[in-house]
């Protein structure tokens, strides 16, 4: 689709998603007959001139522009609805005076009635809550709320959700946060967790109106596929049989299930007389583990063979298979599955039995890819907290100082931008899990799809978007926007980078504004003014997209270094040298060593003048990610790349945080990156260490990431993984993140490990190439800064680990060295940590070096 279309489309879209999504809807239907898929199969969808299901699938790839529609099956829930016959619901009170106010009206199916907490006489005051009991023990990972559509009053604010097996017991709360005072159907996520009794607490009411709580309807969400506490196992040495395969039609051998490669896959026999169901698959792991769940990655270029009905079956010696540890039905779609174990099971062979085809297309049987997941140890797998909601979708996020985060997403809820030049943003304490929202109008600035800068006094400087011309700066010290001048090219999709002058540089950025060149330009903190930089275009610096420069200049890769240079270092195969004096100037730093180009990928620097980049594909979307993960070092004025070891999983719209111990987490993606899909989603984050080159697993993820989600480091040491969607109506909209606690703050049975205390010393402001004297709570092996960062689209040019000189002066009591090179350490806000021998950081110091 050409650019222009594509920009058409999505203005269009911003218009009326819903004509636009049903448009599209009957397009699709009307060329079904010319994507290969014919009538011959029991469900009028299978192979016709060619038996091979896989011939019958080649279709073209979609290309939906960036804000266009959503996947066809993006409106089904992420987890299957719970049936809710013979379930009860309970409230802590309930209205039966003034009106039919009653808890049960919850379950009616009907959103005219519903339950409002008493208001006669003396309203009962907040919070107040309300129990579903489903007289049964299942799997819950989520809660939908839906608001009354009647009135407004009552509305759910900041909620708690609590699980429990008995009605008595509940524990603390697995998800907590704050909801959006409108009347759309809120889905409120957790991670999956058996239980017979859930209960939803209003601790506010949304708009501050009343101490009412009420509800129209509520209903809850089974397995995702998404295990909690589970942790990939290595698949070295791992063999897979099957009861047939296809090998004279194509390379259908049970053995791709483990390669790694999405695009190869196992397939039933179907030459000749195809073998009937059931067909199953067996992994052969060679040893003895621990086993908690299957997961199950289906083919991704087509359709039939996809698993519906299946059991999960085990056995010690190959021969004798127990009882089914897990079954079901999945959805005939080309998510990743999870088939989560009724129990964790000691075994070395693992047998998956399809028994249906999802789309009773025929009788074959396919799997893309299957791994299986064991208990996680929180010292070598790092844990989960609860999920908090969102009154928006976190598309970009900024880690202030007072342990607060920064969230800010589009102009409405749980829409895009349109230009409307407003924002919604949201606050998250860290101390208190709170989220405030506010709307902001005074900029006049629509944030969607920005440029970010943190600058070098702490202020959060966000550029373009829906807006495309707009600059807009947040102070969190007073915790207001105000507008600065407007930039000389209007973008979206550029990047940004502070540089070591204190000025911000921007780059690209093609998805808003007229078409042509967005070359760089320059912001002066001195002047609140842009100078363009004609001699810095940003032809060279693009990726070879398909879809031209509307793709091609996105989410560029910047690192500051010494006299107001940048290196350019991706997504484009081609590094660049920039400088930004003057006119400016661009000049080929060379390859990324043997990498192509790798939009949607990102790049972290840990260590001074060393980065990381890690994934991305060839395009935007619709072509595979890759695994590959790439070292720059940057020495004497040189950029010098090599390939260090590969990711366990391919990904695209991931996010890579650095930690203060040199190693770097990726969170989330997708194999196959497609805008506003949770298809072949990567529930598995990778920790790379710098010392292997190596990356190991970490604990699963129970909510999907990937496009439009973001990662940032926090004051404590841990790490806030968020967002995705942001899609309309959609049930990819992921308007919540969870907190995750990297292994190196946890012992083997998840109880914190000692930290060390920094007490003193680091003063609010200190210049680059000065020396501190800090005082610790006993002895500490080193100290670190790292830089207060911002994320958006899987990129954060902000980060960067900057590791200081120390030595002891007493115990307790040391002289720490901040480097001189304003290109190392650039000026802005930084958190001090200090790490103890172990390598346990402490709870960080904010400093602003300048």
């Amino acid at each position: 689709m050409h650019p222009r279309s594509v920009r058409a489309l999505t203005r269009a879209f911003r218009r009326s998603p819903l004509l636009v999504a049903l448009a599209l809807g009957s397009l699709l239907v009307a060329l079904t007959p010319w994507l290969g898929v014919a009538s011959t199969g029991p469900g009028g969808r299978g192979p016709t001139s060619d038996p091979s299901p896989g011939a019958a699938d080649q279709r073209p790839a979609q290309q939906s522009p960036h804000h266009a529609v959503a996947p066809a099956n993006a409106m089904e829930p992420a987890a299957p609805l719970l049936s809710r016959t013979g379930w009860t619901a309970t409230a802590s009170d309930e209205e039966t005076v003034g009106e039919n106010g009653r808890a049960a009206n919850v379950l009616d199916g009907s959103t005219a009635t519903i339950w409002h907490s008493k208001w006669t006489g003396t309203p009962a005051p907040l919070p107040h809550s309300i129990t579903v009991d489903m007289h049964r023990t299942a799997v819950v990972s989520g809660l939908v709320y839906q608001p009354r559509v009647t009135g407004i009053n009552g509305r759910v604010g900041q909620y708690s959700i609590s699980l429990s097996t008995d009605g008595l017991n509940w524990g603390s709360p697995v998800a907590t946060g704050t909801l959006a005072d409108d009347a759309s159907a809120k889905t409120l996520g957790f991670a999956p967790k058996g239980a017979r009794f859930v209960r939803l607490t209003a601790v506010t009411e949304a708009g501050n109106r009343g101490p009412w709580t009420s509800a129209a309807e509520l209903n809850l969400l089974g397995d995702p596929g998404t295990p909690a506490a589970t942790v990939d196992l290595p698949r070295t040495g791992w063999t897979a049989t099957a009861s047939d395969e296809e090998t004279t039609k194509e390379n259908g051998r049970a053995g791709n299930v483990l390669d790694g490669d999405a695009a190869t896959h196992w397939h039933s026999r179907y030459a000749g007389t195809p073998v009937p169901l059931p067909h199953s698959i067996t992994i052969d792991m060679h040893r003895t583990a621990s086993v908690a769940a299957l997961v199950f990655q289906p083919r991704r270029d087509g359709v039939n063979g996809r698993v519906g009905a299946y059991t999960v079956t085990t056995s010690t010696d190959g021969t004798t298979f127990g009882a089914p540890v897990a079954r079901g039905t999945w959805r005939d779609d080309n998510t990743v599955k999870t088939a989560t174990f009724t129990s964790t099971v000691s075994t070395r062979f693992i047998r998956l039995t399809a028994t249906g085809e999802a789309g009773n297309r025929g009788p074959w049987s396919s799997a893309a890819e299957i791994r299986l997941s064991g208990p996680a140890n929180p010292a070598a797998h790092g844990s989960w907290s609860r999920i908090t909601g969102f009154p928006l979708v976190p598309v970009a996020t900024a880690v202030l100082p007072g342990n607060k985060l920064l969230a800010w997403s589009a102009y409405a809820v749980d829409r895009f931008g349109g230009s409307n030049g407003y924002t919604q943003t949201a606050i998250l304490d860290l101390k208190t899990g709170t989220v405030t929202q506010r709307r902001i109008d005074n900029t006049g600035h629509d944030m969607f799809c920005p440029g970010i800068a943190m600058l070098a006094d702490g202020r959060v400087l966000v550029t373009g978007g829906s807006n495309a011309e707009k600059a807009s700066i947040y102070d969190p010290a007073t915790d207001t926007w105000t507008a600065t001048a407007d930039m000389n090219i209007a973008r979206g999709y550029q990047a940004m980078t502070l540089l070591s002058t204190g000025e911000a540089f921007v780059l690209g950025g093609s998805w808003s504004g007229a078409a042509g060149d967005k070359s760089g330009e320059v912001w002066s903190p001195a002047t609140r003014t842009w100078r363009t930089l004609p001699g810095v275009p940003a032809t060279p610096a693009m990726t070879a997209d398909p879809a031209g420069a509307y793709r091609a200049d996105n989410h560029m890769w910047l690192y500051a270094t010494t006299g107001g240079k940048v290196l350019q270092l991706g997504p484009s195969k081609m590094m660049n040298w920039i400088t930004t004096g003057g006119s400016g100037t661009l000049k080929p730093a060379g390859l990324r060593a043997d990498s192509p180009d790798a939009m949607t990928g990102n790049a972290v620097a840990y260590d001074i003048g060393k980065l990381l980049t890690l994934g991305g594909s060839t395009a935007y979307q619709n072509v595979p990610a890759t695994r590959r993960a790439y070292t720059v070092s940057i020495s004497a004025g040189q950029a010098t790349s090599a390939r260090t070891g590969d990711m366990d999983h391919a990904r695209g719209f991931s996010n890579s945080v650095v930690l203060p111990d040199g190693k770097v987490a990726v969170f989330g993606g997708q194999s196959f990156p497609v805008p506003f899909s949770d298809a072949t989603s990567v529930l598995t984050p990778e920790l790379w260490n710098p010392a292997t080159g190596r990356f190991t697993p970490l604990a699963s993820m129970a909510i999907p990431r990937n496009y439009h989600s973001v990662a940032n480091l926090l004051p404590d040491g841990r790490i806030f993984s968020g967002g995705g969607g942001l899609c309309g109506d959609c049930a990819t909209n992921h308007a919540d993140g969870a907190v995750f606690t990297p292994p190196y703050l946890l012992n083997a049975d998840g109880t914190p490990k000692p930290r060390p205390v920094v007490s003193g010393g680091v003063p609010a402001r200190a210049a680059a190439g000065s020396s501190l004297t800090v005082t610790t709570q006993g002895a500490v092996s080193s100290f670190v800064l790292m830089r207060a960062a911002a994320a958006t689209h899987s990129t954060d040019n902000d980060q960067r680990r900057v590791p200081l000189r120390s030595t002891a002066v007493t115990t307790g009591t040391y002289t720490v060295s901040l480097p001189a090179d304003k290109g190392a350490v650039i000026p802005g806000t930084y958190m001090l940590f200090a790490l103890n021998a172990q390598g346990v950081p402490s709870v960080a110091k904010f400093i602003t070096v300048y």
